[in-house]
């Protein structure tokens, strides 16, 4: 079996994709994605989170959300606003924000390879989010929420990219964020055989964001097969939804950190104990780290450009010589006493996309003490961390911008 396959996709129909289209499920809460839904009764956010049609202290994770889900998606089957095409294809989504244009592919991505680290991780996967995310898809039956994928970009695969996109897209909409959606239907029987036999010559893929749906897929595969006699490896739930980008297209922004107080230290004695580790300068107005190895501190009214000293850079591990890593192994743990900060409420996490305004906010109201800006992880040390079979700390990366959720789903059945 390829790494890579077609597939007959779910897509909205020509006239609803505008309406269907929704955020992530994971990037807003219930009662944001309720006020998003207001007023739009195709919004796959209905589907996504569920929760917004039932009582407002309904337990996201409560078994009525998952029937409520699939209520609405047959619904939405039923009035014909969502369509499945009628034969496997690709398709190929671009994405328009601002300047930065990428552009990938809708495909559907072996399960084994995921288990045996050909499609590989650089993230711990929590089970509560696991359970949620299988509980969804076997009760749609279907994966609506694509995992976002890179591969190192190929030119075999940009040609084609290049020439698919030369007609009109079958679906173009711009988002109430400001971003272009765009999608083409490929078709063309060569073409699918040139693009899934050139990605099952690639030694790998890499998980960029989707941990916990594709880890959701490996056990709904797993569970499928177990109680399927007659199964033989062709079924869908071998394959799980994804959109595959090229690492040079790839836009990753920092990730932020905000902390509560600084643990018992004065302002004085904070930025002195910052002396073994760093180097530290005060600058005329906001900082933003303009290479790996730097950082912005916000404290009390006034920026300072923060630089590692190059003996506390490890040499040869992925993982710890990482900016995020760095930053807690020499600052966030040994200084202001946040050893877990995948659990410890004093720490909060903002990302790029908000910019530096935010980060002065949250400190000039007095909600948070010390703000950290860092400069964002590459593509490449993602890869490297990935490579070495290894994980990255949390709040690593935050990509931009978001794939929608509603423009294309992979059915079970």
């Amino acid at each position: 079996m390829p790494l890579i396959r077609p597939f007959a996709g779910l897509c909205p129909a020509p006239d609803r994709a505008t309406e269907v289209a929704a955020p992530p499920y994971d990037v807003l809460d219930s009662n944001e994605a309720r006020q998003r839904a207001a007023g739009k009764p195709w919004s796959f956010l209905h589907i996504s989170k569920p929760e917004i049609d039932l009582p407002p202290d309904t337990d996201p994770y409560d078994a009525s959300v998952y029937a409520k889900g699939r209520e609405n998606f047959e619904r939405m089957l039923k009035e014909g606003v969502l369509q499945q095409d009628n034969a496997p294809g690709y398709y190929l989504y671009r994405l328009i924000m601002g300047n930065h244009q990428q552009i990938g592919l809708v495909a559907a991505a072996r399960v084994s390879d995921y288990d045996s680290n050909r499609i590989r991780k650089h993230e711990f996967t929590r089970p509560d989010k696991e359970d949620d995310r299988v509980r969804q898809i076997d009760s749609l039956s279907a994966q609506t929420g694509p995992v976002f994928l890179t591969y190192k970009h190929s030119t075999v695969i940009d040609e084609l990219v290049a020439q698919a996109v030369t007609s009109a897209p079958d679906i173009d909409i711009t988002a109430d964020t400001g971003v272009r959606h765009s999608l083409w239907r490929v078709t063309d029987s060569a073409r699918i055989d040139l693009i899934t036999r050139t990605f099952d010559a690639m030694d790998c893929l890499y998980i960029a964001d989707g941990h916990h749906r594709s880890a959701a897929a490996s056990r709904v595969a797993a569970a499928r097969k177990a109680a399927n006699p007659n199964h033989n490896g062709e079924e869908a739930y071998n394959y799980f939804l994804s959109v595959i980008f090229p690492d040079n297209q790839m836009h990753i922004l920092d990730y932020n950190r905000v902390i509560k107080d600084l643990n018992g230290h004065s302002p004085d004695s904070f930025l002195a104990a910052l002396d073994t580790a760093f180097t530290v300068e005060k600058t005329s107005g906001q900082y933003k780290p303009a290479q790996a190895g730097e950082f912005g501190l916000y404290l009390k009214g006034q920026w300072y450009r923060l630089a590692i000293k190059p003996e506390r850079i490890p040499q040869h591990d992925p993982v710890k010589r990482l900016d995020v890593s760095l930053l807690q192994d020499n600052l966030i743990e040994p200084v202001l006493g946040i050893a877990d900060p995948r659990r410890d409420k004093r720490i909060d996490f903002v990302g790029g996309i908000r910019g530096l305004k935010e980060l002065e906010r949250r400190v000039d109201s007095g909600e948070m003490a010390v703000a950290l800006a860092l400069h964002p992880t590459s593509m490449a040390q993602l890869m490297a961390v990935a490579d070495a079979g290894e994980v990255m700390p949390p709040k690593s990366t935050w990509f931009e911008p978001k794939l929608a959720d509603g423009l294309v789903s992979h059915l079970l059945d």
